[in-house]
């Protein structure tokens, strides 16, 4: 026997370990992106269903709310008045928690001088339902029917404010309506941008059902527009929240704060906060005119 035929053999066992190597990786590949697929939700929503607090422990006078959507869910919302408000802010909260971890940002646009709307999205704190992209914008559009329709405020005074995931919400929301301004704080171009950024191995623009494109949205928004972003967001790259800025129409405004995912934005210094209201202020009062 040569050694050539002495080889072929151990050539075939070679082969066939690297073809059970090669079966194994894809089906491994493949059920990782099943998975994703299939559980996508629980990736991108956080939801905490219990209230540590609610704006009375941060000297708020209140209304507890409930709001019915249009597909017939109903979700719990917080009105906190003004005694003498410029205008009314809509809030749309990130996608972790709910509305009682968002009472420190409540407060200071009320010490800005502004009416508050925030709302949870369901399957958020007491809200029915679980959440998903369209759901989420039905929740929005509720919140606005109530303070339009409801409560009787006109769209020229009304601020649609969102935060990280809640950015995408306020920016589809104020592609339906005219507000007088839109502010979004650490937020994204699409959610699939994103998802490539923390899974660039998986394929996610063909996975992601929840895709929340604010990119194809925000150059039809007319009002005036605020950006504020975190240098050191380490979920969100402020390159990303730039892109969605180059792509929105005038007029807008784009502010760095120092601070990352959790810690950028208006809330991180007086400076800061005083920005945004020095903005608000100029755009509730064009829209008044």
């Amino acid at each position: 026997m040569t050694a050539d035929e002495d080889s072929q053999p151990a050539r075939r066992v070679r082969f066939r370990r690297a073809r059970r190597l090669v079966v194994t990786a894809v089906a491994t590949y493949a059920a990782v992106c099943a998975m994703l697929c299939l559980f996508q939700s629980h990736l991108i929503y956080f939801p905490s269903r219990s209230y540590h607090a609610t704006p009375s422990d941060v000297g708020l006078s209140f209304e507890d709310l409930r709001l019915e959507t249009s597909d017939g869910v109903s979700i719990a919302a917080w009105y906190i008045p003004h005694s003498h408000a410029k205008g009314s802010v809509i809030f749309c909260h990130g996608n972790a928690g709910n509305i009682a971890d968002r009472l420190h940002s409540v407060k200071l646009l009320c010490n800005l001088g502004y009416n508050v709307l925030i709302f949870d999205y369901r399957g958020y704190g007491q809200s029915e339902g679980s959440p998903n992209e369209a759901g989420t914008y039905e929740d929005a559009e509720a919140a606005w029917r109530y303070l339009v329709e409801v409560r009787g405020e006109s769209p020229r005074r009304v601020v649609v404010f969102g935060r990280s995931l809640g950015g995408a919400v306020a920016i589809e929301l104020a592609s339906r309506h005219t507000p007088a301004a839109l502010v979004v704080e650490s937020t994204f171009t699409r959610l699939t941008d994103i998802g490539r950024i923390h899974y660039p191995l998986i394929p996610v623009g063909l996975l992601l059902t929840n895709r929340y494109d604010s990119l194809s949205k925000v150059p039809a928004i007319p009002c005036p527009k605020l950006f504020l972003h975190g240098i050191d967001d380490e979920l969100i790259p402020v390159g990303n929240a730039r892109t969605l800025f180059e792509a929105a129409a005038l007029p807008k405004q784009f502010v760095e704060t120092p601070g990352g995912h959790n810690t950028g934005g208006f809330t991180y210094g007086p400076e800061y906060a005083a920005q945004l209201g020095v903005f608000v202020d100029a755009a509730l009062e064009t829209a008044a005119r």
